[in-house]
């Protein structure tokens, strides 16, 4: 399970919308002058992202906005989706190509690659949109870390 913090900038009534900001570790690897990974993170570095979370162990009623929340998902889902976001797309450019070259040469496999990738580009969006609301592919809050709101007493 992997679990990020961050800061509830909106609440539905089915989720909660948390900002995170991009922290990375490579500053204390070995490998840190020489690897691209590294490069790419200097770059972007203590930006922020939106992430829309569902309901867990948590419910979005209970935040409230600049609550400070945790909130996890599990990591097969990150490689599930890894996998779905990057190979459907560049299958689908091969499978697309291979059967235009067959039909019509190079124009042929060059138009069924670019067709290919688009279909497959719309293959994962499909998917996305499918699995929206599915709690087993989404963050889930965890829990609610610091809250902003105080409690009104009366009398």
């Amino acid at each position: 399970m992997l679990f990020e913090t961050g800061r509830v900038v909106a609440v539905e009534d089915d989720s909660v919308w948390v900002e995170t900001i991009r922290k990375t570790t490579c500053g204390s690897c070995a490998a840190k002058s020489g690897c691209g990974h590294g490069v790419m993170n200097r770059i972007s570095e203590g930006q922020r992202s939106l992430i829309r979370a569902l309901p867990g162990k948590v419910h979005p009623r209970q935040c409230a906005v600049d609550d400070e929340v945790r909130i996890s998902i599990p990591e097969e889902v990150i490689l599930r989706g890894s996998i779905i976001v990057y190979m459907v797309p560049v299958l689908g450019m091969l499978a697309l190509a291979t059967l235009g070259s067959a039909f019509a040469g190079d124009v042929g496999g060059a138009l069924g690659a670019v067709a290919g990738l688009a279909a497959g580009v719309g293959l994962v969006r499909l998917h996305a949109h499918r699995h929206r609301q599915d709690a087993s592919f989404q963050p889930v809050l965890e829990e609610v870390l610091s809250s902003s709101s105080q409690a009104l007493r009366l009398g």
